[in-house]
């Protein structure tokens, strides 16, 4: 089994590359069958899920034009490389929830997410490339971490896009759940209106508790426990519920 990490050389930062198909096609040419790309969102927010993506081109010659990490990409892009990626290529997602995130912490259910991603695919791949310098341990077959790999390897970038989406739209499922705290503009993260949001109205139960400024306060037994709603109605596949562990 192999695990390696990989990275730009040297101390100066060179110029943002665009991610190809190079990394996965040395691993063909070295005799690996199916080469999964595999990147995570949701590390930072407050609230919501951590949600990872596994991706495998099966034919190069069906890689959609214009992948590229999914933070360079607009919203527009993205969505509808989301559906040339799910259209061209073995797909699989998965998230953690916020309360498993309070349990294991954020680095551990990212890695989490990860292997569950991989788990789901249809084809089991004999190496995986992950964005990133971990390889999960769970990943039991050869993998390689690559820093800034949503900019090096295309299945990285594609992971990361549908990753990405597939999120964006559990957020705005949220904001209908949850009004008030503004999930389908700011996706979870800590900006300042998210922030008085919670002062006001206090946490949620998708509100990860173990991050700053969540636990540094105490809210039981005060008007600001956290609120009752009713639990997120399942949707079409691909399903993965905001609650789910």
């Amino acid at each position: 089994m192999q695990r390696k990490i990989a990275g730009p050389a040297g101390s100066a930062a060179p110029p943002r590359p665009t991610p190809d198909f190079s990394r996965e096609h040395a691993l063909l040419e070295a005799g690996a069958e199916w080469i999964a790309g595999v990147d995570e969102v949701g590390r930072g927010p407050l609230a919501g899920p951590v949600v990872a993506a596994a991706v495998i081109f099966e034919n190069p010659r069906r890689i959609p034009v214009g992948i590229n990490d999914s933070k360079q990409l607009t919203a527009k892009a993205r969505e509808q490389l989301f559906a040339d990626i799910l259209a061209n290529a073995h797909v699989a997602i998965a998230s953690v929830s916020a309360k498993e995130i309070d349990a294991i912490d954020i680095r551990q259910a990212t890695l989490t997410a990860m292997t569950k991603a991989l788990a789901q695919l249809v084809i089991r791949p004999c190496h995986a490339l992950f964005d990133g310098r971990d390889v999960p341990p769970a990943w039991t077959a050869n993998g390689t971490a690559i820093v800034k790999g949503d900019s090096i390897s295309v299945s990285i970038a594609a992971a990361s896009i549908v990753a990405k989406v597939q999120r964006d739209r559990m957020m705005q499922h949220a904001c209908g759940l949850y009004p008030g705290y503004g999930f389908t503009t700011n996706v979870g993260y800590g900006c300042a209106a998210h922030l008085a949001a919670i002062a006001a109205l206090g946490p949620t139960p998708i509100h990860r508790m173990s991050f700053k400024p969540l636990r540094l306060h105490d809210y039981r037994g005060s008007d600001h426990g956290r609120r009752t709603h009713h639990v997120m109605k399942q949707s079409s596949r691909p399903n993965f519920s905001l609650y789910r562990d």
